[in-house]
C-alpha cells in the first residue's frame, strides 16, 4: 500500500532544497488549484510533470494488454481519459489499420479516418493517480522533482550531484520491482498462457 501522498512528496522537496514543510498544498480542502503560495505551486507542478514523466515510460503497475474496444454509433472509438499511451496490441498482423491517440478519439493514420468497422485490441499506458502508484516510483518521482528544484530554485550544483545518486539508486529499485512483478521470460509469453518458465528454484525440489 502507498504511502506517500502528494503533500509528503511537496514536503519532501522542499525539506530537500532547504525549505520548511506545509501543511496544506490549497488555500481550501475544495483543491480549487488556489495555492497557498507561488513556491508550493511551482513544486507541486514540477512533482506532477515528473509524475507524468516517469509513468509515460509504461511500467508493469500501469500498463494493460489486449484492451478490446468497440465502435460507438457514430463507428469511432472513444479513448479513457487517463490514457497517456497506447499502441495495437500483438497478434493483430494485418497492417490495413495504424491507430494512434488524438484528443479522446482513436484515429486510423492508414486510412485517414476516425472511422471503424470493428472492434480493435489495445495495449493501454495509463496515467494513475499519484496515491495509486507503487512506493518506489513515489520514490524515484519524488527525488526526480527535488533534483529539478534544486536546480531551478537553489542552484547549487552540490545538492543537484547528491540529489542524482540518489534519484539513481531509486530507479535501481524501480527496475528491481518492475522485473519481479512482470514475471517477463525470454519468449514472452503473453498473460493467459500456461507456460511456465524455468526458476532457479526448481532444481531443488526434485
Amino acid at each position: 500500500m502507498s504511502t506517500e501522498t502528494e503533500l509528503s512528496s511537496v514536503n519532501s522537496i522542499l525539506g530537500a532544497i532547504g525549505q520548511a514543510p506545509v501543511s496544506r498544498i490549497y488555500q481550501n480542502e475544495s483543491k480549487t488549484l488556489v495555492y497557498i503560495n507561488p513556491e508550493i505551486a511551482f513544486v507541486h507542478n514540477l512533482l506532477m510533470d515528473v509524475n507524468t514523466d516517469v509513468q509515460t515510460e509504461g511500467w508493469v503497475f500501469n500498463t494493460e494488454y489486449c484492451y478490446e474496444m468497440l465502435p460507438n454509433d457514430s463507428k469511432e472509438i472513444n479513448i479513457p481519459p487517463n490514457v497517456i499511451r497506447l499502441d495495437k496490441s500483438e497478434g493483430q498482423t494485418y497492417r490495413e489499420c495504424d491507430p494512434v491517440k488524438r484528443g479522446t478519439r482513436l484515429y486510423d493514420k492508414y486510412n485517414h479516418t476516425y472511422k471503424f468497422e470493428d472492434s480493435i485490441k489495445l495495449d493501454y499506458v495509463f496515467l494513475l493517480k499519484y496515491e495509486e502508484i507503487p512506493t518506489v516510483f513515489q520514490r524515484l518521482i519524488t527525488l526526480r522533482a527535488s533534483g529539478r528544484a534544486a536546480v531551478q530554485l537553489v542552484g547549487n550544483p552540490e545538492l543537484s550531484k547528491m540529489l542524482s545518486m540518489q534519484e539513481a539508486q531509486a530507479r535501481a529499485a524501480c527496475i528491481e520491482y518492475e522485473c519481479n512483478q512482470s514475471d517477463s521470460n525470454f519468449f514472452g509469453t503473453p498473460s493467459g498462457t500456461v507456460y511456465q518458465s524455468y526458476q532457479p528454484y526448481r532444481t531443488l525440489a526434485r
